[in-house]
């Protein structure tokens, strides 16, 4: 197991129980404890574990969401692959709102050749498309959040609500037919709300375990969305209940073509 796919699967430990043992873990992995010691080491400087002999306590606290280096990890080649797939869903010339979140930034790499008029809500995707030749780069002001390195706060939402946009492209911590979609951070929900009042089309993008999880704050029902663009794990009746609320669905697969259904 590659050392992203065995940290993601401690992750995964993790949420399941307040504490992991080395010796466990490397008889789970088939490595040297010296490996998931450094592993444990790894997530320690992020914030997510705190070190104790023998393994490690979980820092993950269940009403937020775990930090942005480690989120960037969780299934990157879908995330990847969900960038290219809205990005060729836009057409040259569009002014488009372009949420935070690590699904996003995907999104902001796939939109670097690009000719589009950009407004975005972190500043890693604004780092992204600054250098972009054909981008029309807007930044919305107001405070920048801590690790998360997104805008938020009044600033930020009257800049949003003062412009109209074709399309808003919103990431989010959890999607479900009952729940509709939700975030942790309740000043970042304000923000996506208003994006999502500002555009023609709302595209909501997540990689397929953010489905059946719901977060602390709710952001809209699935009648505000348009399209949502993920994985082809998609639980199946999460799929179904989309497309009878009118949601165009895009899955795209981790081995080939994507698929479109309605």
């Amino acid at each position: 197991m590659e050392g992203t796919d065995r940290i993601r699967s401690i992750m995964n430990a993790l949420r399941v129980s307040d504490s992991v043992s080395v010796t466990e873990l490397a008889a789970e992995h088939g490595v040297s404890e010296m490996t998931i010691r450094r592993d444990l080491d790894e997530l320690a400087q992020q914030g997510v574990v705190r070190r104790i002999r023998g393994g490690a306590l979980s820092l993950l606290l269940r009403g937020e969401e775990p930090p942005f280096g480690v989120r960037e990890r969780e299934a990157a080649e879908a995330k990847r692959r969900i960038g290219a797939e809205v990005a060729g869903l836009l057409a040259d010339g569009e002014a488009v709102v372009l949420d935070g979140g690590t699904t996003a930034l995907e999104v902001a790499r796939a939109l670097r050749d690009r000719r589009l008029t950009v407004l975005p809500l972190a500043l890693q995707s604004a780092q992204v498309l600054a250098a972009a030749p054909r981008i029309r780069l807007v930044l919305p002001g107001g405070e920048v959040r801590q690790g998360e390195m997104n805008f938020a706060g009044p600033l930020t939402e009257t800049s949003i609500r003062s412009l109209r946009f074709d399309t808003a492209i919103i990431g989010c911590c959890g999607l479900s037919a009952e729940h509709g979609l939700t975030a942790h951070d309740l000043p970042e929900v304000a923000v996506k709300q208003a994006a999502i009042a500002s555009a023609r089309r709302v595209v909501a993008v997540c990689d397929s375990g953010k489905f059946n999880r719901t977060a602390f704050g709710a952001v809209c029902g699935l009648d505000r969305l348009d399209l949502v663009v993920t994985d082809e794990g998609i639980p199946q009746e999460q799929h179904d209940a989309l497309a009878a609320a009118g949601v165009t669905v895009r899955a795209v697969s981790l081995t080939g073509s994507s698929g479109a259904s309605a």
